[in-house]
């Protein structure tokens, strides 16, 4: 059994037990989470595709940490006018353990 969860403007497929690691939420360590934004469920080989959210679905989880990704660095310029912009970035991000898909 398996679902496709929309958080953070970004779609993950997710069983009970993964670990997965999310745009920031706003939750504190070992706090539980609901995603209510379920787009597609497939129970047994039977899919359930949303139009465009499965209705009376939700995933449940709970927070496991919070960090930050690698740096990323962005380096902009423009030939021949000297134009130069070094600029680094370091994503936020919230690691959830997937605990139920309730179906």
């Amino acid at each position: 059994m398996y679902a496709i969860i929309e958080t953070g403007g970004k779609q993950y497929k997710v069983q009970e037990g993964d670990v997965v690691f999310v745009e920031k939420l706003f939750a504190d360590q070992g706090a539980p989470v609901t995603f209510d934004k379920v787009l597609a469920i497939s129970n047994g080989g039977k899919l359930s595709v949303g139009n465009p959210m499965v209705n009376d679905v939700s995933v449940d989880g709970k927070v496991l940490g919070h960090g930050k990704d690698k740096k990323i660095i962005v380096f902009k310029y423009k030939a021949k006018k000297g134009y130069r912009k070094k600029q680094g970035h370091r994503q936020a991000y919230t690691k959830v353990q997937i605990e139920k898909i309730n179906a």
